[in-house]
């Protein structure tokens, strides 16, 4: 009888660490409006920080682990996320499927800038950028002065003066999240689907952030208003990260001193 006990409890906990590990598992993404299969949709794992795209068939591999999240996001398509079930892994290949939005483009105007020859005159007409990039010794990273300064220096030297202690609400109470942070930067498949990316839906998937924490962050960082709008996601995730990487180091002198 304890001999069955024995075997029993054997059996169910070599399940469980079965269930819990990770290996690769397949699926198919279709268009739930036709069934069409939809080639190039991005895949992360939310838990590993693992990402995949779908082939011209739709179908998909990727490594996850029962209960792992995975975040499909494609262009014109509301992203989802699906928890990977011990069916799943059981049975193989599912089914995935994503909803068209209807997406209504905004008129955009473009002002060309009139020359007139004159340099006085044109030099009031032409558009002058703040967004200047400014790098100080000794600090291993660089500043950007945006237009919401009086003076990009002044926000340069604002920023020097103010140790790191306004970031650590953001990435002191976040060491999960932080550690995503560096999984993203060495996935190429992450860092490619976000170079095409400009809506920040995967970051704050990944991050569990919201969009206007992403742009406190960018902020505090003295990265400029235009940056903030008009970057790419993976610029976005290149500049958190030099900036979580200054916080570090700040903190480690604060901390020392």
């Amino acid at each position: 009888m304890r001999k069955a006990v024995y075997l029993l409890l054997f059996l169910l906990i070599s399940g469980l660490a079965w269930s819990q590990e990770s290996q690769i598992i397949s699926g198919k993404v279709l268009n739930d409006a036709n069934d069409l299969p939809l080639e190039n949709v991005n895949i992360v794992n939310l838990n590993q920080v693992i990402g995949t795209t779908t082939n011209k068939s739709g179908e998909f591999n990727v490594k996850a682990a029962v209960n792992d999240t995975l975040y499909f996001s494609y262009l014109g398509f509301k992203s989802i996320r699906v928890r990977v079930t011990n069916d799943w892994l059981k049975y193989g290949d599912i089914k995935v499927k994503m909803t068209e939005l209807g997406i209504a483009l905004e008129e955009v105007v473009v002002k060309p800038v009139q020359l007139t020859g004159y340099v006085e005159v044109d030099a009031k007409t032409i558009p002058i950028y703040d967004n200047y990039r400014y790098r100080i010794a000794g600090l291993g990273t660089g500043y950007e002065g945006g237009n919401k300064s009086p003076s990009a220096v002044n926000k340069v030297l604002s920023a020097v003066f103010n140790p790191a202690d306004f970031l650590y609400n953001i990435f002191g109470k976040r060491p999960k999240q932080m550690k995503k942070l560096r999984q993203m930067k060495e996935d190429d498949e992450i860092r490619n689907l976000l170079s095409t990316k400009y809506d920040r839906e995967t970051l704050m998937a990944v991050l569990q952030l919201e969009r206007i924490d992403i742009d406190e962050i960018l902020n505090n960082c003295s990265y400029s208003a235009d940056f903030i709008r008009s970057a790419s996601d993976l610029q976005i995730l290149d500049a958190i990260s030099e900036c979580y990487d200054e916080y570090r180091v700040l903190n480690r002198r604060k901390d020392k001193g």
